[in-house]
């Protein structure tokens, strides 16, 4: 059992973060916010498979307008990231943005930091406070001392700039493509302050390099009680961050949602593709939200038997296999039917949509 930091509790939209909330699955955008259409196409694609809380670039004041319309369109938190231009912000928060991504060091003279905390404060907007071990101050990037001290270094200068504002709608994160670097700044700044932190590992990488990283560094510090909030930072379409982010708080018996897959490393017993069978299963069960186990075996020794505190299951054979279900066998099939008979048995048991990938174009209802 992990025993979570106590941190102060803020909300975003409709979702807490902090506190005894659940740690919550971020993803971003990566269309030109601008463009409305598939801004708010990929946000309900992101919401879909899970995501509960979503970042958009603003760039610009084009950018910042579109907020107004998307806010109209969806209905999940969004966070405007801004950098540099304290109108932008203003901007955002009178056009419904429900949460900042700003430094408030880096948007000018000290009047202009008032004018967007003032308006944040009204209408309850948070600030999260994203140092980047790439981009700090360069008097701070100078110094003699561990990078991890120069990120929380940098954090703890935005923090008292908003401190002095009496701002305290707060969320820190401490990223850098460094594992250690990250591990270590996330653990001196939970020492330093009860705000909630945003955990994620910048820069980590495509698919698999950026899935060991994040996986290494969120879940050493989520294993510690550190961490509210996350997101798997990866260069691939973003719906893969938000499962991947549910995968790591599962691993750690944190969050429950969506199905919790196992399947064997294959040996000479096994008599099917069952590499292929795998990556099909997992793919079509992929954004169900409920917490089964389901289980993909390569033989009868390892099927029923080893897998039994399985929900649902396959057991292959020579070329077919066995459906089962909690530990007893349903039927047996032929190896080309085994995926379809086992999403046609969960979907009876739990009606959910599930895409069947055997059947092209086709979704089980």
């Amino acid at each position: 059992m992990i025993t979570r930091r106590k941190s102060k509790q803020i909300q975003i939209g409709n979702v807490k973060i902090g506190g005894n909330a659940p740690i919550s699955v971020q993803s971003m955008c990566n269309t030109d916010t601008r463009d409305i259409e598939k801004t708010v196409a990929q946000i309900n694609e992101l919401q879909n498979a899970g995501c509960e809380i979503v970042r958009l670039a603003v760039l610009n004041k084009d950018a910042a307008a579109a907020i107004k319309e998307i806010k109209k369109r969806t209905d999940i938190p969004l966070i405007a990231d801004i950098h540099f231009d304290y109108r932008l912000a203003v901007q955002c928060i009178e056009n419904g943005i429900d949460a900042l991504r700003l430094n408030p060091g880096n948007i000018g003279r000290k009047e202009n930091v008032k004018k967007v905390v003032d308006l944040a404060k009204i209408n309850k907007v948070p600030v999260r406070i994203g140092i980047n071990a790439g981009s700090l101050e360069k008097n701070i990037a100078a110094l003699e001392i561990p990078l991890h001290e120069k990120m929380v270094m940098s954090a703890m200068e935005h923090v008292k700039i908003l401190e002095d504002n009496n701002f305290d709608l707060i969320k820190i994160s401490l990223k850098s493509s460094s594992v250690p670097a990250t591990i270590d700044a996330y653990r001196l700044m939970a020492q330093k302050v009860d705000y909630p932190l945003h955990l994620g590992v910048t820069e980590s990488g495509t698919l698999k390099s950026g899935l060991v990283k994040s996986s290494v560094g969120l879940g050493t510090l989520l294993s510690e009680g550190i961490g509210d909030t996350i997101r798997v930072s990866l260069t691939e379409n973003p719906v893969e961050e938000v499962h991947a982010g549910f995968a790591i708080l599962k691993s750690l018996e944190l969050r429950q949602r969506g199905i919790n897959f196992i399947s064997c490393p294959t040996c000479g017993r096994c008599q099917i593709d069952l590499i292929s069978l795998a990556k099909k299963t997992e793919d079509a069960l992929k954004n169900i939200d409920k917490p089964l186990t389901i289980a993909v075996m390569g033989c009868p020794v390892n099927g029923p038997g080893e897998a039994k505190h399985a929900d649902y299951g396959i057991a292959g054979a020579i070329k077919e296999g066995y459906i089962f279900k909690k530990g007893e066998i349903i039927k047996k099939v032929p190896e080309n039917e085994l995926l379809k008979e086992l999403l046609i048995l969960i979907e009876n048991d739990c009606p959910s949509k599930i895409r069947d990938k055997t059947l092209p174009n086709k979704t089980i209802l």
